[in-house]
């Protein structure tokens, strides 16, 4: 049973689709621990009603540390659950070249784009404008290992999203989360699967 740290940001959605993938037995893991930077994260309160150690861990600036700083504490924090894998589910914010060394093969990322489109935030709302501007057709989601740059790192899985000309954003937004969901939990599995 591989055990899975979070990291999250917010409403924790994808977190929810782990949760569930593992309690279903679709996934031969456990989530061991969540960790928030932000102290109001919904996610958190998920992790509680699953059973979860759930740890805010507020922005740096709150801890008066710089972003090294920060991510000493964090990864000192997660090294105390013993991941096999560390999943960024919304993490809203970029790893530090040494906490990327430190658990190097071991963190994935969702990122909402497909490889090499629209990286860091808002890749939903770019990749809508971009459509309006008759630039694409589609956009998709990726799972991606983590590396030194901004959703770089070698690629695990993707899937494509239609965008209808129809669309609302928060159309093209339901259609993206519901991507992610399955394409996150397919992505871990892999993994899971392929290290034995």
């Amino acid at each position: 049973m591989k055990r899975l740290v979070v990291l999250i940001s917010g409403y924790g959605s994808n977190l929810q689709a782990i949760l569930d993938a593992c309690r279903r037995g679709e996934l031969p893991a456990r989530v061991v621990a969540v960790i928030s930077n932000r102290a109001d994260a919904f996610g958190l309160q998920r992790a509680i009603d699953a059973g979860v150690p759930a740890i805010p861990l507020p922005f740096y600036k709150d801890l008066h540390l710089d972003r090294a700083g920060y991510d000493e504490v964090l990864a000192e924090v997660i090294e105390q659950y013993q991941p096999d894998l560390i999943v960024c589910a919304g993490w809203m914010r970029i790893l530090s070249p040494a906490f990327v060394r430190r658990f190097a093969g071991k963190i994935i990322n969702l990122h909402p784009a497909l490889p090499g489109t629209f990286p860091g935030t808002h890749s939903i709302e770019a990749a809508y404008q971009a459509f309006r501007r008759g630039e694409i057709q589609r956009t998709g989601v990726m799972v991606h290992y983590v590396d030194e740059g901004v959703d770089t790192g070698p690629v695990i899985a993707t899937r494509h999203v239609p965008i209808h000309p129809t669309d609302t954003l928060k159309d093209l937004e339901q259609r993206i989360h519901k991507a992610e969901h399955e394409l996150l939990v397919a992505a871990i599995r892999e993994i899971i699967e392929d290290r034995g």
